[in-house]
This record gives structure tokens, sequence and C-alpha cells, in this order.
């Protein structure tokens, strides 16, 4: 089995791990784990709002969900040798539950569904569902029901849901511009056309300091806002010809615990590469999705 260098300790936040991941897309986050080329290797994924969403009976929390953290990713993963100019190749050889636990980490023996308030994050059909619901779901085996939900099952298929490349200094900061001059069109708008940096809630790696805050204060969101990624993911993410390249995952179903299995290969010259992350945000219900490009 390919060795996990990127454990996750499901009692413990994301910020207090062995490794600490990232939640914004900035070219100055340091590698967290360097692998060499061909090598296969596994990396834990966590749920997307890191624990912040309970199994109980109200929606409260996901009335109030911390926005500002999502999504935790796994990661970045530098690849020795790589450098811009060159083409990454990532091969997903596997993804799957990590040994199921029993805890109140969503993905311990249960999960979730939410559609977020107006107010705070929006979902798909804001105007018609504005205020903020969910629905717990618990497994068994492969097959999901709810208390919530009565008479309804399903079969939970754990899937990475999204892939981006982490931007360069410049295209990062046409990013900001541009979101900001979207913003600016209507400011007051509810839920916001574009979600601007957010130092609030930023995780960088292992920057410290002054180094933190200047990336916090730069770095775009890993989550485009609610009612516009599936016309936003395409137009946000970095393209393939910039400085470095990261891949991120996050899955939507039973379990967020996951173990992604994966294997890096580089070819000259093409798009640029030197960097890639792999994360796992699978708290909700959704059957199926697969990977979503954001480059």
């Amino acid at each position: 089995m390919p060795d996990n260098v990127f454990p996750l300790d499901s009692t413990q936040p994301f910020t207090a791990q062995e490794i600490t991941g990232h939640n914004r897309w900035h070219p100055d986050i340091p590698a967290a784990v360097h692998v060499k080329p061909g090598e296969s290797f596994r990396l834990d994924c966590r749920e997307w709002f890191d624990g912040a969403i309970k199994n109980d009976d109200s929606a409260d929390d996901i009335r109030d969900a911390p926005m500002d953290i999502v999504h935790a990713l796994s990661g970045p993963v530098a690849i020795e040798g790589a450098k811009p100019g060159d083409l990454l190749i990532v091969d997903i050889l596997d993804v799957g539950p990590i040994p199921q636990e029993d805890g109140p980490l969503a993905g311990q023996g249960w999960g979730y569904t939410g559609i977020f308030a107006k107010k705070n994050g929006g979902s798909f059909l804001v105007d018609q569902f504005p205020d903020a619901y969910k629905a717990v779901w618990d497994f068994s085996g492969g097959t999901a029901t709810s208390r919530h939900v009565p008479g309804v099952s399903f079969t939970g298929i754990v899937h990475p849901g999204l892939m981006g490349t982490a931007p360069s200094k410049d295209l990062l900061g046409k990013w900001n511009t541009r979101e900001a001059a979207l913003i600016a069109t209507e400011p007051n708008r509810e839920p916001p056309l574009a979600l601007p940096p957010e130092p609030q809630g930023a995780i960088l790696g292992s920057l410290s300091g002054e180094d933190f805050n200047q990336v916090a204060s730069e770095g775009a969101r890993t989550a485009p806002h609610g009612r516009t990624a599936a016309t936003r993911t395409s137009r946000t993410s970095p393209r393939a010809h910039e400085s470095s390249i990261r891949c991120s995952s996050t899955a939507r179903t039973s379990p967020s615990a996951i173990s992604t299995s994966a294997r890096a290969t580089v070819r000259s010259p093409s798009a640029a590469a030197s960097k890639w992350a792999v994360s796992s945000t699978s708290a909700s219900t959704s059957s199926r999705v697969g990977w979503t490009p954001m480059g």
C-alpha cells in the first residue's frame, strides 16, 4: 500500500494536525510534502467545514456556517524536479473511505445535506429557498438513510469533486481585480456576486508572521460563491500555462474522511507544474459527481 504522506486525525481540527493544509489559492503557500515523479502515495482528506456542522435536528449550524474556512485542502504536494514549463500528470489511482469511525465529525458514521441561507452563502434556487435547512444521513455500509427524510435511502458513492491549479502572482492579481470589479457592479447583493480575499479563517500551511498576513490578504477563496459556482468555476480558475499547478478534490458524499491514492508524472515542455494538492469535502449527500476541473 502506498505511504500516507498527509495523515489526518479525525479527533483534531484541521489546524491541529501533524501537517497543516490550506484553504486559499496562492503561489506562496509552501508545499506540505514532497514526492518523486512516478511515486504512488496516499493523502487523507477532511470534511469541507472541518466539523462545524453537527449531527442534530437544528439547521442553525447551516445558517451560521463559517464560509470563510472552506474548503480545507490536503497539500500542497511538491513534485521533485518539476519546474515551470513542465507538464504535470496526476493519476488518481483510488479514492475511498478511511475505516469507518463513530464520532461528532461528519463522516464518522453520518453525513448531511445542507441548503445554505441566502444571507450566508446561499444555495442554488436561493430565491425559492432563502432559509437554511439540514438533513442528517446515517451510513450503514454503502447505504444512507435519514431521520429527516423518512422512507428514503440511497447508495453513497465516495468521489473527489474538484481539481484546481494554483495561480501565478500575475494571474492571481488579475483574478482579484476582476472579482472586485464584479462585486462593485452590485455591492449590496445577497448573496454576493463573488467572494474577494478574506484573511479571517485563512489556513496557509506552515506560513506565519508577515508572510501569512500578506498571503491571507491576497489568496483566492477555495469555494466560488454557491449561487454562481456552476458558471464561475472555470472562469475563476488559473490556466495551465501559469507557474505552478495544484489539484484539489472535494467529495460531497459519505463519508467525509476519505483517502486518496495518486501518482504524479512530469513531462516537458507544456503546461507548467511544480506543486499540487488534493483535498476532500464530503459531508453532504450528492450521490454521484466526478472530478470537476478548475483549470
